[in-house]
């Protein structure tokens, strides 16, 4: 098992961008792919697109992020690379809808963003459970909620 205690950089640092290169062309570089949720976090399994466990164990100063560089030595290196975030789209019927929307989306702390009048929030566990906190205002037909991926 690989043991990760802190993060060496990013990938697109201009002093670690030669050796990773360098690296590709060997075809010695590893992913391991984490969740957009998890990448917040300071301690998790996980493991590389060649199948080795990795335990992260970062300080609290350091964070995870897409191109995140664990490991680089002559013989390979190991890249975090951010999985794929998957949105809901909430679509109100009306203004006073829309505001009661985000009430309840501020209020229950959801990451959200804006698509024209839509509210789309990133999706960090099943629909179901976005669903049911909201419950009265997509079964009174007030908000419609469908999936999205990008």
């Amino acid at each position: 098992m690989l043991r990760i205690e802190s993060v060496l950089g990013s990938r697109r640092d201009p002093a670690l961008h030669e050796a990773i290169h360098h690296l590709e062309h060997h075809h010695a570089v590893e992913f391991v792919t984490i969740a957009v949720g998890d990448l917040d976090r300071r301690r998790l399994m996980a493991r590389t697109d060649k199948g080795e466990e990795v335990a992260i164990t970062l300080p609290r100063d350091q964070k995870l992020h897409d191109g995140a560089v664990l490991v680089l030595d002559d013989h390979r290196a190991v890249i975090v690379r951010a999985g794929e975030q998957r949105w809901l789209r909430f679509s109100p019927r009306s203004a006073s809808d829309a505001l009661e929307l985000g009430y309840h989306a501020g209020n229950l702390h959801w990451r959200v963003r804006f698509d024209g009048e839509d509210l789309l929030v990133a999706q960090d566990g099943p629909a179901s459970a976005y669903a049911a906190r909201i419950e009265p205002l997509i079964s009174g037909g007030r908000v419609e909620m469908s999936e999205v991926a990008e």
